[in-house]
């Protein structure tokens, strides 16, 4: 297997190695530069018609794109320690936090680094008014996602999940482009030591 992806701190790449070190798995990697546009290129579109990273290619070129796609077949692969849970429940649980994870804080995130950000300024027409918004609306998911975890150790389930790698990865992503994490939402901050701890402990 190969794994098609970028350097940190791309969330989606930086997302799957997460998952990787967590469970303990070496799989190939090919980096490709993403302010240079090879993700775009015509021999990364032949394996992946999106132009995104990361993709896995098999062994057999088959090629499996979208971070949970990729990290859901690899936790059926090597189920130990699972990630998604090992019921139908817990499943359902994990991909229901996902899913709020994405929507409510991964889309603003998005938004900001697309029209707020210095480094994407030439490659779309930002649009400051939608900077602006974006990064309230993040503001208020990190609030939410506090409240959350005011109660709770973890997002789904007494044990890390994908779920956890997901908002692990989005809130240092939304550090790195300037919407970091507010000292005020303590059990957030708790939660983000938690799931670092987890992962420094892993590698």
């Amino acid at each position: 297997m190969m794994m098609w992806t970028a350097p940190d701190p791309a969330p989606n790449p930086r997302r799957v190695r997460m998952f990787l070190g967590v469970k303990g798995l070496n799989i190939a990697e090919t980096n490709l530069s993403l302010m240079k546009r090879e993700h775009k290129s015509v021999e990364t579109l032949m394996r992946n018609p999106r132009g995104q990273v990361p993709f896995l290619e098999l062994d057999d070129g088959y090629v499996i794109a979208e971070t949970v796609s990729i990290c859901r077949y690899l936790d059926e692969l090597y189920p130990d320690p699972p990630l998604f849970g090992t019921t139908a429940l817990e499943r359902a649980e994990t991909d229901m936090w996902i899913r709020r994870v994405e929507t409510a804080f991964g889309t603003p995130l998005s938004l900001f680094w697309q029209h707020g950000h210095p480094r994407t300024a030439a490659l779309v027409t930002q649009i400051p008014a939608m900077a602006e918004q974006a990064k309230s609306r993040a503001g208020e998911a990190m609030v939410w996602l506090d409240g959350q975890l005011a109660a709770r150790q973890w997002l789904a389930g007494d044990r890390m999940t994908m779920a956890d790698i997901t908002l692990l990865s989005l809130i240092d992503f939304g550090g790195f482009i300037g919407i970091g994490l507010p000292e005020t939402l303590t059990h957030l901050a708790a939660w983000h030591a938690r799931a670092t701890a987890v992962l420094v402990q892993a590698q």
